[in-house]
Parts: C-alpha cells; structure tokens; sequence
C-alpha cells in the first residue's frame, strides 16, 4: 500500500504534536505531585498542631497568669 507525501506529513506532523502533548503532559503532573507532597506535609504539621492544641494544660501551663492586666506591655 502506497501512502501519499501529503499523508506521511500529515502524520508526523500529528505524531510530533502528540509527543509535545506528552511532554507537557508529563511536566503537569510532575508539578502537580510537588504540590500534593507540599500539600501533605503541611497537613501533617498541622495535624500535629491540633493534636497539641487538644491535649489538657500542663502544671507549668496553669502556673502562667491567665489575668489579662498582666499580659498587658509596660507602657500601659
């Protein structure tokens, strides 16, 4: 089977544009999974966060002035 000069252009042209795609396809994702590891870690941190912000106050924790006049600058 005979193929045309115009036809073979015609599909390398494709098949060219195809592996541009690919390879911008390629670098999306790449990024795309920098950001989701990004993303992760700073879940993890603030997972962590919370689970600290959750637990009961400790003796040293009570032993600070919760009276708001003494948290107050020195210029006041």
């Amino acid at each position: 089977m005979e193929q045309h000069p115009e036809h073979e252009d015609t599909t390398q042209q494709r098949l060219t544009d195809l592996e541009i795609k690919a390879s911008f396809t390629e670098d999306l994702l790449d990024k795309l999974d920098q950001v989701i590891v990004r993303q992760q870690q700073q879940i993890d941190l603030l997972m962590r966060e919370v689970t600290l912000l959750r637990q009961p106050p400790t003796e040293g924790d009570l032993s600070r002035s919760t009276n708001a006049r003494d948290e107050l600058p020195p210029h006041y």
